[in-house]
């Protein structure tokens, strides 16, 4: 049995004890004068019977995943003859991996040391004994914790104060999770970047104006030595997001100011679904659109007036990742304008405004910190767009203005970087995580401000 089918068992057996934990509250509810008589409420007995139930087998079970390999792979070399043991941890790991590969019918078995098929086998015995002794134990816990669990229920038993407190801690947990996340993916980020800003010059990577990734492999071999001047990258980054939000910053907020305040009510209905459908369509579909639609297209018409246009522009680009933007912004606007008190437009209308004025003076201001907000997320969206850029602007680090010329972005260098068998001690290799790094402090930037403008709107209206 897998560990997948473990963890939907111990769900299953969770679910199973609340709504058993729930019943018998109710029936000890029934005996002495209805529900009135429970301290808490019976779904509260069945939230506290499904914790006694889940949490100590579910436990267990991450510390019985997490020694199983270790245990096993302990058990397997102490089986093997002494010329075959490992002298050190990569020997280690190539020999367990082999002897996994064997089991596993990876690896023939033909030509193989008979020490070491054997010990393929004790692995296959290995790894089902621990299986099934973990369903058993796991299934011993959970039904010791359910009978614990139960046996607290009574009309006098507080079950919501120790249900709240496990609450609590469980979202301690998921914060604790994600910030040390967080800062894993800095660390790492920061580590790999500080190994190239050995190689390279930070200043030589910031302020440089030429990109050219590319030098040699070896010693020996005559190449390029790369230049990393970053420069470009993030001039096409910003060339191709200032287009998409010029698309998608009008379009997306007087579309949510439309359906929020003037659209009929079977106007809105089918119009703010049918534009949220844009926000489904994947990217790749999108890149597919500007390559062979929108970009030859505007060559064709930059032609007529003699202007010269690449077949893959910035401007392909960031049309199309506007429109790809609209239903983002548009939904985030319509939600914040919708959520402004009906108190607000009341008054206003109550004053003699009119209906415009109403909106463009009282609410629009209102919903401001939101719409500001909603904007910045949308500017990190695109920032950090990549397929569309690779399949409508191209990979030429152009240092250039002109939306017209194509362009390249972080995102993209990033990606041509890491794709392929690539050497992590390489200046070529480990600027892509320098882009990240700068990448990572630019959107940092853009959550400051973001913040900082909301803060800043939203102490006017309380």
């Amino acid at each position: 049995m897998q560990s997948s089918e473990v963890f939907l068992l111990l769900f299953g057996a969770s679910v199973l004890a609340f709504f058993l934990g729930r019943r018998r509250s109710i029936a000890l509810a029934g005996l002495t004068g209805g529900l009135g008589s429970l301290h808490s409420l019976p779904n509260y007995h069945g939230y506290y019977t499904a914790f006694w139930t889940a949490l100590p087998a579910l436990s267990v079970l991450v510390i019985w995943m997490t020694l199983e390999n270790y245990v096993i792979v302990k058990l397997i070399f102490e089986s093997l003859p002494e010329h075959l043991l490992p002298v050190d941890t990569a020997s280690a790991t190539l020999l367990a991996n082999k002897i996994n590969n064997l089991a596993m019918g990876v690896l023939p078995r033909v030509g193989q040391p008979a020490e070491i098929a054997a010990a393929a086998d004790q692995l296959l015995i290995l790894i089902e004994f621990s299986r099934w002794s973990m369903v058993a134990v796991v299934s011993c816990i959970a039904l010791m914790g359910f009978s614990w669990g139960r046996s607290y229920l009574s009309t006098e038993f507080r079950a919501r104060q120790p249900v709240e407190r496990v609450t609590q801690h469980a979202l301690f947990c998921c914060a604790v999770v994600a910030i040390f996340t967080t800062l894993g993916i800095l660390l790492s980020v920061i580590f790999e970047s500080l190994q190239f800003f050995k190689s390279v010059p930070v200043l030589d990577f910031v302020f440089g104006l030429e990109w050219s990734p590319q030098t040699a492999i070896r010693e020996d071999q005559v190449g390029s030595s790369g230049s990393f001047g970053a420069v470009p990258l993030f001039v096409g980054t910003l060339l191709v997001s200032a287009v998409a939000m010029c698309i998608s910053v009008p379009i997306g907020l007087m579309s949510a100011i439309y359906l929020a305040e003037y659209a009929h009510r079977s106007i809105r209905t089918y119009a703010k679904p049918a534009l949220e459908v844009l926000a489904g369509i994947p990217t790749v579909v999108y890149g597919f659109f500007a390559a062979l639609t929108l970009g030859p297209y505007l060559r064709a018409i930059g032609e007529s007036f003699d202007l010269s246009v690449s077949s893959e522009s910035a401007l392909a680009a960031g049309i199309v990742m506007g429109v790809m933007i609209i239903p983002f912004i548009s939904s985030l606007a319509d939600d914040v304008i919708s959520a402004v008190p009906q108190a607000m437009r009341d008054g206003s209308l109550a004053m003699g405004a009119t209906h415009s004025e109403t909106v463009w003076r009282v609410v629009i201001p209102a919903a401001l910190p939101g719409i500001v907000a909603g904007i910045m997320l949308a500017i990190s969206r695109a920032i950090g767009e990549t397929m569309i850029v690779v399949m409508a602007s191209g990979l030429a680090a152009n240092l250039t203005a002109n939306p017209l010329e194509s362009v390249t972005t972080v995102t993209v260098q990033i990606v041509t970087l890491l794709t392929g068998d690539q050497e992590f001690d390489s200046p070529k290799t480990l600027a892509a995580f320098a882009l990240g790094l700068m990448l990572f402090i630019v959107t940092l930037i853009l959550n400051i401000i973001a913040l900082q403008v909301v803060k800043r709107f939203r102490e006017q209206y309380e």
